[in-house]
Formats: C-alpha cells, sequence, structure tokens
C-alpha cells in the first residue's frame, strides 16, 4: 500500500529586529512635526526672535564705538524720547543690546510662545506693548523726575535703555491667568518676588520698569476673559 505523506509545512522565518535607527527615523519626524507646528502656531514669537538674531549677530560684528552709536540712538531714554518717541519705542524692542542671543530663544519658547498659542497673536502683541510702552514711559517718567530733583545726574539723560525685558515681564505676569487654580497664586507670589525683589534692593530705574511691566500684564486680564473654562483649568484657543 502506498503511503502518502502530507506535504512539509514551511518553516517560519524569524522575525527580522528593526533596527535602533529605524527606529529613531518616525520619532525624528514626529518631533520635527511637532517643533514645526509649535513655531509656525507662533509667528509673531519666531519672527521676532528671527529680527533679534539678525540684530544680534550685526551689533557682534561692530566695533565698540559703533555699537554704543547704534545702541543709544535707539535706546528709549529721555532724550530720544522727547526728540523722536515712536521711532525709539518701536526700535529699542528689536536689540538685545550686545548679550548673547540663546538665551532669549529659550525665554521666548519658554513665556512668549505659550502666551501667544493661548491669546492669539493679536492680543499677545498687545500684551506685549503695552507692557513695554507703558512701562518704558513710567520708567523714564520717574527718571525723568529724579533728574530735575537732583536725584540723578543729568547724564542719564542719554543713558542707554534698550532691549525686550519689559515685554518678557509682562508676558509673564499675564500668563498668571494661564495657570490652573490653585498653582496660580504660588506662581504669581514667585513672579512678584522675582521682579520685586531687585526693585527693593537697587531702586533702579529698570527695576522699576520691569515690575511696572508685571503690574500692566496683570491689568491685561480683560484680554483674557474668553481664553478659560469655569473651572479655572485655562485651555489653548
Amino acid at each position: 500500500m502506498r503511503r502518502f505523506l502530507p506535504p512539509a509545512l514551511p518553516t517560519a522565518r524569524p522575525r527580522a529586529r528593526r533596527r535602533p535607527r529605524a527606529l529613531a527615523r518616525p520619532l525624528a519626524r514626529r518631533a520635527a512635526r511637532a517643533g514645526t507646528d509649535w513655531i509656525t502656531s507662533a509667528p509673531g514669537t519666531y519672527l521676532w526672535l528671527a529680527a533679534l538674531f539678525v540684530t544680534t549677530v550685526a551689533l557682534h560684528r561692530m566695533s565698540p564705538e559703533l555699537e554704543e552709536d547704534v545702541l543709544r540712538q535707539s535706546s528709549t531714554n529721555i532724550h530720544e524720547l522727547s526728540t523722536d518717541p515712536v521711532r525709539v519705542l518701536i526700535v529699542s524692542a528689536f536689540w538685545i543690546g550686545g548679550g548673547a542671543w540663546a538665551p532669549y530663544a529659550v525665554l521666548y519658547t519658554a513665556f512668549h510662545a505659550p502666551a501667544e498659542h493661548w491669546l492669539g497673536t493679536t492680543r499677545w502683541l498687545a500684551v506685549v506693548a503695552l507692557a513695554h510702552i507703558g512701562a518704558t514711559l513710567i520708567s523714564e517718567g520717574v527718571l525723568g523726575w529724579a533728574i530735575r530733583h537732583g536725584h540723578a545726574p543729568q547724564s542719564a539723560l542719554n543713558t542707554l535703555d534698550v532691549g525686550v525685558s519689559y515685554a518678557l515681564a509682562g508676558v509673564i505676569a499675564v500668563l498668571t491667568y494661564r495657570v490652573p487654580k490653585p498653582w496660580h497664586l504660588p506662581y504669581l507670589g514667585a513672579v512678584l518676588i522675582y521682579f520685586g525683589t531687585p526693585l527693593i534692593a537697587a531702586r533702579g530705574f529698570t527695576d522699576l520698569g520691569h515690575f511696572a511691566a508685571v503690574l500692566i500684564g496683570l491689568a491685561c486680564y480683560p484680554l483674557t476673559l474668553d481664553r478659560h473654562t469655569d473651572s479655572g483649568v485655562r485651555t489653548p484657543s
């Protein structure tokens, strides 16, 4: 009797392990896409940061004499404010003042970008402008009073005062309304201590400007009214 044997079953091939490099590619693509989405959804923040990069590189290539001249002409000091206030209030926000650009890239990503995501570009820009302009006028106004009454030298009329820190302080303050309850109170306390301590210790006009910018940022609460839920947890727009 002829015996029939069943056909041999195909042997299973061992599953090939995915190489670490192959696994890393999708993760890198997702990270790149997330980074691109983060930047493009905060256009004001990163266009401003790009402009600061250009001006910072330009400053580092100037001679010390030319650098000081450029910064002085862009400064929101009393002399320039009394001569061409609109120009210097705008131009002064595009210079770091000879410092490093990288720390500002971190600060803008940590504070400006979340604020712009949350408030939208128009409202975020309103907070930036109010803090920058308001704090400048308050601090320089107090400095002018000090000069008139002999509490500051006449040379302070031409002091260098450029930078983006007043706007940054205002945005840091308005983010208090973005922090979920009850953590908004410790956050607010840390902001007031950070900006209030130098004002008490040194009492410089820039310290006054920073604290004024914080108060202006807190006063921007009406701009945040439709940007949070009834539960107190803020949600992006």
